[in-house]
């Protein structure tokens, strides 16, 4: 007899299903340029510098979705999945300000672009009480992708990074980092596999959000509109 056929788990079929979307969030001309060796270096210091802004709103919202696992999660584990997440915040802040420093960015006077603006408050609209933990750990897993696949392509076989971005891109693009993405996702789709039909819609509009801010943060990078 035929063994059951197995169910695709519900990220996996978004991926799918939003390709196009998700390749333009990870392929973005932006890394690929990082990637080809060509990226203006102005691009590239504007991305550090709406970055750095965006990190430090980044960390309310883990600290949010540490609060939302405590309470709603089914299984401990998912604390310490998170917990690493905040940490890795920490030494990150560290990182940008080095890099500002080395690159001559002021980041005391850099003011948030509107793609940035609106990118933060959509994260701070996920703090809510009300945004259950399924919707807030699915985003948190979307938006570490986005990094971990966009930089660790830059460094896949054939790139042409230069020397001095290669740790920009080993910052996220590293086997560890890819590793605390997949255990993200695993959370992510444990608890999707356990919803409701309304919540697996919200999570899925929500990740596709997350998407299409990527993908804006990124043209902003690029310097343009």
């Amino acid at each position: 007899m035929e063994g059951a056929k197995q169910e695709i788990p519900m990220i996996e079929k978004w991926l799918n299903q939003h390709r196009e979307l998700y390749t333009a969030a990870t392929r973005h001309p932006f890394t690929l340029s990082i990637r080809d060796g060509s990226v203006d270096l102005s691009a590239f210091k504007r991305w550090l510098g709406q970055d750095y802004i965006f990190v430090r709103a980044f960390v309310p919202f883990v600290a949010s979705l540490l609060l939302k696992s405590w309470k709603e999660s089914d299984d401990d584990s998912d604390i310490e999945v998170i917990l690493g997440g905040v940490a890795a915040l920490n030494d990150e802040i560290s990182w940008f300000k080095r890099e500002a420093s080395k690159w001559n960015v002021l980041l005391s006077s850099i003011v948030p672009q509107k793609a940035n603006l609106e990118y933060c408050r959509f994260l701070e609209s996920l703090m809510s009480p009300e945004v259950e933990y399924t919707v807030a750990v699915t985003a948190f897993w979307a938006i570490e992708v986005v990094y971990q696949e966009s930089y660790a392509h830059c460094l896949a076989d054939g790139s042409k990074t230069s020397e001095e971005l290669k740790k920009t891109c080993q910052r996220w693009g590293n086997d560890d980092f890819g590793q605390y993405c997949r255990s993200l996702q695993d959370i992510a789709n444990r608890r999707l596999e356990k919803s409701p039909e309304d919540i697996i819609s919200k999570a899925e509009a929500i990740v596709i959000r997350v998407l299409e801010y990527e993908v804006e943060f990124w043209n902003m990078s690029r310097g343009e509109n």
